[in-house]
């Protein structure tokens, strides 16, 4: 059976652990004031991979909260994926070369092709690619502006330069608990070839349940936030659910 990975999502702002409704700087709420704690839970849960989000860094184009991540690769055994204010080279060698697992490049995909395709062709399987799509278009800068390209459109050429994941966010169910958009994501899985992480909307075990249907599709995992942070269940209820035979 085709594997599928629960990620854990942590995303920050001012210090803190946060999520957003639908993506709106105006509708946080603050979970923990410690995201390396947060990481530190997760891990002893058993999660492999933990989502950190560095969401100043997104809005500010540079980043901000990358202390935490660094700390969190470091002192705990799972591997860390982090997107967010990442624009340059510079960026991504940062945090690959500090121990963080997977870098994603999500805005710059759309401001700089070019980069991002460079990106691929010398760390490979290391970059993500995050694609935010708000009605089929995707969104960039912190899901402040939508473009006029397509959300399968951008995972194509992706694809072509060497992409191997994908992260996708379908921006009207993202910290809703209203259920995945699943047949988006599994709309870039069959138009990419390649692996789509599916995020937003996640509110039961059923949720993964179903999204696991699909693995063998392209549908490689499933990112977790505002349902773990709001007890609809544990990290390794989601681990057991995903891994019943």
């Amino acid at each position: 059976m085709a594997s599928f990975t629960i990620y854990p999502a942590i995303d920050m702002r001012g210090d803190k652990c946060v999520r957003l409704l639908q993506g709106d700087y105006n509708k946080e709420t603050v979970y923990g004031d410690s995201p390396v704690a947060m990481a530190e839970q997760f891990a002893a849960q058993g999660a492999e991979w933990i989502h950190m989000v560095d969401l100043d860094g997104a809005k500010e184009g540079r980043r901000v909260n990358d202390r935490f991540v660094i700390e969190a690769a470091r002192r705990f055994p799972v591997n860390v994926q982090v997107g967010g204010g990442i624009r340059t080279e510079d960026d991504v060698a940062y945090y690959l070369e500090r121990g963080v697992a997977r870098v994603i490049l999500g805005s710059a995909a759309i401001a700089d092709p070019p980069f991002v395709k460079e990106m691929l062709k010398k760390y490979g399987r290391r970059i993500a690619i995050g694609i935010d799509a708000r009605d089929g278009f995707v969104a960039t800068d912190g899901w402040v502006q939508t473009s006029n390209v397509k959300a399968e459109e951008l995972g194509r050429m992706l694809a072509e330069a060497g992409a191997e994941t994908f992260i996708f966010t379908d921006i009207a169910t993202d910290g809703t608990l209203s259920g995945p958009n699943i047949a988006a994501a599994v709309r870039l899985a069959e138009a990419t070839g390649k692996e789509v992480i599916a995020s937003g909307g996640v509110r039961s075990l059923d949720d993964l349940r179903a999204l696991r249907e699909y693995a063998g599709q392209g549908i490689g995992g499933a990112i977790v936030g505002k349902a773990l942070y709001t007890n609809q269940f544990t990290l390794a209820e989601a681990l057991k659910a995903v891994n019943e035979r």
